[in-house]
Formats: C-alpha cells, sequence, structure tokens
C-alpha cells in the first residue's frame, strides 16, 4: 500500500511537468517562427539596464549596446542606477549611456526600477513604440536592436530573444547552466511559438511594446518578476514572440557561494510563484480560459535537475505501473536535452559536462534547504557575485 501511495504520489508531482516536457520539445524541433511582414514604422526603440552596483561590467554592457549595428528607428539607452553604493552611473555616463538614478531603500528591486524607466520613457517620448531590457552584465548579439525593430515592426506586442550563458567554457557548473538555459530559454520559447501560444519572458534580452505597457503596467514585484509580468500578460490577451535568431549571454557564478545565491533566489521565487498563483490560474483554467493552460503547465513544470531527481527516486519506488511511468518520463528528458543541444547550438563544452549531471542533480538537492526558505519570504535584489569574484569550483 505505502509503495502505490508513494508511486501515485510521485507520478502526480511529475506528471505536469512531463506533459510539458513532451508538448514543447515536438514543437521545438520544429523549424523557427519568424516576423511577418512589416505593419507599421518603429519611430523609436530604448533599451533599459536595471543595474545595481554593477561598476565593474556596466560600461561593456553599454559598449554592447551601442555597438550593435543600427536599426532604422533612433535608440535610447537608459541605464537605471538602483540604490547603488558604487560608480555605477559614472561609468554608465561616459560609456555613452543616459543615466537614471533611483535611491528609495523601501522600495527595493528590479521591478521599482523597470517600472520608474518604463514610466519615464513613455513620457519622456511621446514617438517611442517599444522598449528593451537587457541585465548589466549582459552583452548582446549584433543584430539584437535590428531584430527587435522587425519584430515590433511586424506587429509583436512584446519579445525574447534567446538568453544564454556566456561564460560556458569557466567550469563544468556554467557549462551545465548553458546547457540548461538551451532547454529553458530557446527550447521551450521556441516551442511555444511553434504553438502560436506566448514564448514567455525569461528577465533578460525581452521587450515590450508601447501598447502593452500601457495596458499592462509593468507592476511586478517579485525576485521572478519576469514570470509575473507575463502572466499578467497573458491575462490580458498579449502574446510574447521569440526572437530565435538573436541573443543575450550573461556571466554566471564559476564558484559554489554565488551559485548558491543565485539558484536559490531563483527557484525559491519560483516556488512562491507556483504556490500563490497555480490555484487561481487552475480555476481559471477549468473555467474555460484556455490561454492560461500552458502558463499553469509552465509553472508545474519544477527545475529540470528537481524533475529528474523526483522521477529517479520514483523509478525505486516498488510499482511497477508507476516504475514504467518513470523510465518513460526520463525518456522524456532525454529526448528534451538532446533537442535542446541541437537547436541550441552545443558545442563540446556543454557536451562534455553532460556527463557530470548527476553531481548537479544532487548539488541542486544539497541546495533545496535554502530554496525553500527563499521561497518564504520576500527576496531583496541581491547582486550575485560575478565569475572574476569567485574562486572557481567544479
Amino acid at each position: 500500500m505505502l509503495s502505490t501511495l508513494l508511486g501515485l504520489g510521485g507520478a502526480a508531482a511529475t506528471l505536469p511537468g512531463t506533459l510539458e516536457l513532451a508538448l514543447l520539445t515536438a514543437a521545438g524541433a520544429l523549424p523557427p517562427t519568424e516576423p511577418g511582414a512589416p505593419t507599421r514604422p518603429v519611430r523609436r526603440l530604448a533599451v533599459v539596464v536595471p543595474a545595481h552596483d554593477e561598476e565593474g561590467g556596466i560600461a561593456s554592457c553599454v559598449k554592447s549596446l551601442l555597438g550593435c549595428a543600427r536599426p532604422q528607428a533612433p535608440v535610447e539607452v537608459l541605464v537605471v542606477a538602483d540604490n547603488c553604493s558604487d560608480g555605477t552611473a559614472a561609468r554608465a555616463r561616459e560609456a555613452g549611456a543616459t543615466v537614471l538614478e533611483r535611491h528609495d531603500t523601501e522600495r527595493r528591486g528590479k521591478g521599482y526600477a523597470l517600472e520608474l524607466a518604463f514610466d519615464t520613457l513613455l513620457e519622456r517620448f511621446p514617438d517611442l513604440d517599444g522598449v528593451l531590457v537587457v541585465d548589466a552584465d549582459t552583452e548582446v548579439d549584433p543584430d539584437f536592436l535590428v531584430c527587435a525593430e522587425r519584430w515590433f515592426a511586424a506587429g509583436a506586442d512584446a519579445v525574447q530573444a534567446r538568453y544564454l550563458v556566456r561564460n560556458a567554457d569557466e567550469s563544468t557548473r556554467t557549462a551545465l547552466m548553458n546547457a540548461a538555459f538551451m532547454a529553458f530559454n530557446v527550447l521551450r520559447p521556441r516551442g511555444r511559438a511553434r504553438l502560436g501560444l506566448s514564448a514567455g519572458i525569461l528577465g533578460n534580452g525581452f521587450g515590450l511594446s508601447r501598447r502593452s505597457l500601457e495596458a499592462v503596467p509593468y507592476t511586478a514585484r517579485s525576485v521572478v518578476e519576469d514570470l509575473e509580468h507575463h502572466l499578467h500578460l497573458v491575462r490580458a490577451g498579449f502574446k510574447v514572440e521569440f526572437m530565435d535568431e538573436t541573443a543575450v549571454r550573461a556571466d554566471f557564478p564559476v564558484g559554489e557561494r554565488g551559485a548558491d545565491t543565485q539558484r536559490a533566489r531563483w527557484e525559491g521565487g519560483r516556488l512562491r510563484m507556483l504556490r500563490e498563483h497555480a490555484p487561481p490560474l487552475a480555476k481559471e483554467v477549468l473555467a474555460g480560459d484556455l490561454r492560461l493552460a500552458e502558463p499553469l503547465l509552465e509553472l508545474l513544470l519544477l527545475p529540470l535537475a528537481t524533475h529528474v531527481g523526483l522521477l529517479g527516486a520514483l523509478a525505486l519506488v516498488p510499482f511497477p505501473p508507476t516504475q514504467l511511468y518513470a523510465a518513460t518520463a526520463l525518456g522524456v528528458v532525454g529526448a528534451h536535452v538532446a533537442t535542446a543541444m541541437k537547436v541550441g547550438g552545443a558545442g563540446r563544452t556543454e557536451l562534455a559536462a553532460l556527463a557530470r549531471a548527476p553531481l548537479y542533480v544532487l548539488w541542486k538537492a544539497r541546495v533545496l534547504p535554502k530554496i525553500l526558505q527563499a521561497a518564504s519570504r520576500d527576496q531583496a535584489w541581491v547582486r550575485t557575485a560575478r565569475a572574476t569574484e569567485e574562486t572557481p569550483a567544479g
């Protein structure tokens, strides 16, 4: 009886995620979507770079943006130096950006910085048609702005570029992170786009049209504010298009300290979103709003390492029906990873790192208490230690 209950419980916990993976893997293996014919000219674009104590890297980010191929529309690069205690603002101005300094010790976080930036830009530029968001530690592809202009001109409500790891070759951990990003930030949004669904917002390299910002003001406040705002957009009838042809790349922690902190914040925030938003989403889907079915499945899909760990444990429970399900579901994961490597353009670094994926799953299990702790409280905007500030580990 206990084996049956454990087996059925494990299957119930992982089945929504398995269905989501199977659906998006099949769709994501198809050729990518492309923007349609232009429907209107883009009069002006802006790029917002929210930054908290990013003195060391902000100039590189600004120069990457200013060095892009120029679209036909003029582009404003705005850095929001949010509650900074270093020279972020000065370095950004020297690099050629417009800078908005924000000081508010009570209302802290990326969401507040973005809200201020969007409000300021919409008021300052009546001809602004689209706003892009790039993190301060990011390098963008040379065609990033041109691609965004093309999608907005084709009528996109919102856009999302590929989001990958820039320093993937610095450690096994960053290589595995890049492999995971090829699944989460390339294959899955590509699959959603192929199905005609909203691709999702990944927090870096996304853009919002003026129309969507005026209809759905940016009020997301959680540490996963991108996921929160995406739910608001879908509820309002807007859709995010996937710019599969261009990418943004950011540095990620090499050592354990930064990686632990970052994963705990991200996944703790995601668990909190699951707890708070899944029940009302399920009610809305059951009431007939099928637009929210895929966002609900996305929420119910646990982080891939956690999903694999649960399936592995389920395979050990001596109940044949759920053991068969676990084996099938692990096969779906394998197909998902293989397809992500292909469409994401994985190289030898990522392929070699996959051999150590079981160790990555064990590391995630060790970080689980921090994740659960992070899920139980509001998270401040904590700057993650960069690769150059840590001792490599693994």
